[in-house]
């Protein structure tokens, strides 16, 4: 690396140790991370390439490593420093809400499921464990693919909760075709689960569906 190129990478690193990421450009918050792999590198015409080719900031973090290798100068490394800062985030929120009251902290749930489910491709099925005093106890990611009466099973979801000691549950997934209403199947299955865990005294308090920015509460439309 030159010493212009060397040059502009400290200003960067000094900039942002000052004030943050305030007065950064996308493509230069973007070219900070890929240098976490490559320090070397200059890494400014990738970073610009990669942001045209998908659009946003928040695009780019989301990308399947091997789109992201398909632009000119980003290799593996380079996307190690990408997806480590997309999972320290979802670490922070994760563990900023554990042993936070439910009710009291829905925004940085919400803001944590997003973050976690909005990129997936797949169905995700998760759990929230709730202690009698309606603190968050944990998080589990139980089931893969779309959600029907095959895929999810209630012994699985009881048997989580006792080993959890949970009084409380609340069941979320994703929808990533991005439209947020429940499905039959959705409802089927809500059903189902709620009366598996009434069998053993644990209450379910909702069903979040996170579809990109939207959420959908079972619990708002009457349904829980």
């Amino acid at each position: 690396m030159d010493n212009a190129n060397k040059g502009h990478r400290q200003r960067l690193r000094d900039k942002f140790l000052k004030s943050g990421l305030d007065g950064f450009h996308d493509y230069e918050i973007i070219e900070l991370l890929l240098t976490l792999g490559t320090p070397r590198s200059d890494c400014k015409q990738p970073a610009k390439d990669v942001l045209k080719k998908f659009g946003s900031l928040k695009a780019v973090l989301e990308a399947d490593p091997k789109d992201l290798k398909i632009i000119k100068g980003i290799g593996d490394k380079n996307v190690f420093g990408l997806k480590l800062s997309q999972d320290v985030a979802r670490r922070y929120l994760s563990d900023r809400i554990i042993d936070k009251d439910y009710a009291q902290s829905s925004n940085d749930i919400i803001e944590y499921l997003q973050h976690n489910l909005r990129d997936k491709n797949k169905e995700l099925f998760m759990v929230i464990y709730l202690n009698g005093r309606n603190q968050i106890i944990k998080m589990d990611e139980l089931f893969k693919g779309t959600l029907n009466t095959s895929a999810v099973y209630p012994r699985e979801v009881v048997k989580h909760a006792l080993n959890n000691n949970a009084a409380a549950l609340v069941f979320v997934h994703n929808h990533p075709s991005g439209n947020p209403n429940p499905s039959q199947d959705d409802i089927s299955i809500t059903k189902k689960l709620k009366e598996a865990a009434l069998a053993i005294d644990v209450s379910v308090h909702d069903h979040l569906i996170i579809a990109g920015n939207d959420v959908y509460s079972f619990a708002d439309h009457g349904l829980i």
